[in-house]
């Protein structure tokens, strides 16, 4: 489970943004009766959805790339090439194109708390750490500044967490994380974070394996048949023949239909949607998702979020332009952010909850489109 991330110098987000999932102590009448969208796990309060609205052009889809691009370092590094340029732009005016960029995360594994970071260029890695809290208290399992070398001892420090530590700073190259290096050469404590961010960290829906699907049809096809009712569908069934998807229609429930040629848009929007998140949330999982109502139906979107707010411990972040989920009786205030462009073309994040004047019983919707939180576009009337 992630408890906060941060982020700074990643494409527009120039100074350091942080989206916190610590559930704030909420204590109106209106936060206790959505205690259900939260969690609790190895003595913290989670929240299991955090949405980001803002203006087209604000940032908030950046907010997305960011986290994404990090993620992909910590799974990917390991594999670069001297020629390999990292999958982001830092922010390109007032000399920020030179210094450098940074994510920091913190997460439950095991029930137990960790903080990793790294600081980067385009091009190399310069600083990493990782720590712990294995009794309650921190520990250092290492920490690396590249400004120390050229020397590795110099470079990197260790606790006693890690086997031959030294082995693996030496086959680490400045264009590779040394936890990405440390998994791949089998050090144990290395790959339970590196598999954290690879199987609890799902960056996107996807459609799954067929042979998954055949076996997700099988649990939760009931459940699949409703929402797609709900979306306004004719389909009342859907079976796997071989490694196609088929559908069936109410006019004709006899002739399939192939789900990938013959379907909509929409209809497969939804249907993958609804087969990764079940499958996200089953398994608990992290769920990272930019403008999350893109062809779907305000309804079906409150659904799919309310999956999440319903479940045991899995977490959903998204991006979303809909302003009917601005909702107090849907979501607590500190599941709300904003992104709102500054006049010198950087981003800022902030939450709801950070407004302290605002109460729950207040329009939430109606605040937000007068401009009351900002993170809105600013339009003069149309002229022919």
């Amino acid at each position: 489970m992630i408890l906060e991330l941060r982020l700074s110098n990643l494409f527009s987000l120039r100074d350091e943004m942080s989206l916190d999932l610590q559930a704030a102590k909420i204590q109106t009448q209106k936060g206790r009766s959505l205690e259900g969208n939260i969690f609790s796990v190895g003595g913290e309060r989670l929240l299991k959805s955090i949405a980001v609205f803002g203006a087209n052009a604000s940032g908030k889809s950046n907010v997305i790339k960011a986290i994404r691009a990090c993620i992909e370092m910590i799974r990917s590094s390991h594999n670069y090439n001297e020629d390999t340029k990292f999958g982001f732009v830092p922010f390109k005016f007032d000399g920020y194109d030179q210094k450098p960029s940074s994510f920091y995360v913190r997460f439950l594994m095991d029930d137990i708390e960790y903080e990793y970071s790294f600081t980067m260029t385009q091009q190399e890695i310069l600083t990493e750490q990782l720590y712990y809290y294995p009794n309650g208290r921190k520990s250092l399992v290492f920490s690396r500044d590249e400004s120390k070398g050229p020397e590795k001892k110099d470079i990197y420090e260790f606790k006693l967490v890690l086997k031959r530590p030294m082995d693996v700073a030496a086959n680490t190259s400045r264009k590779t994380l040394f936890i990405s290096r440390a998994s791949q050469m089998d050090r144990d404590l290395a790959k339970q974070v590196f598999r954290f961010f690879c199987d609890e960290v799902v960056l996107d829906y996807h459609l799954p394996e067929s042979n998954s699907v055949e076996q997700m049809l099988n649990l939760q096809k009931d459940q699949l048949l409703e929402v797609l009712s709900t979306a306004d569908s004719d389909i009342v069934d859907i079976r796997m023949q071989g490694n196609a998807i088929k559908t069936y229609h109410r006019n004709n429930e006899t002739v399939p239909f192939d789900f990938e040629t013959e379907e909509s848009e929409g209809t497969k929007t939804l249907f993958r949607m609804m087969l990764s998140m079940i499958e996200i949330i089953r398994g608990g999982r992290l769920l990272i998702v930019d403008e999350i109502d893109t062809s779907l139906h305000t309804q079906l979107v409150e659904f799919i979020i309310g999956m999440f707010n319903a479940s045991e411990h899995a977490q959903l972040i998204y991006t979303t332009h809909n302003t009917h989920l601005l909702n107090t009786d849907f979501q607590r205030r500190d599941q709300v952010y904003f992104v709102n462009k500054r006049e010198d073309g950087s981003s800022d994040l902030y939450s709801l909850f950070d407004f302290k004047d605002f109460r729950d019983t207040f329009d939430m919707e109606k605040a937000y489109l007068q401009g009351r939180f900002d993170a809105i576009p600013y339009l003069s009337k149309p002229t022919i």
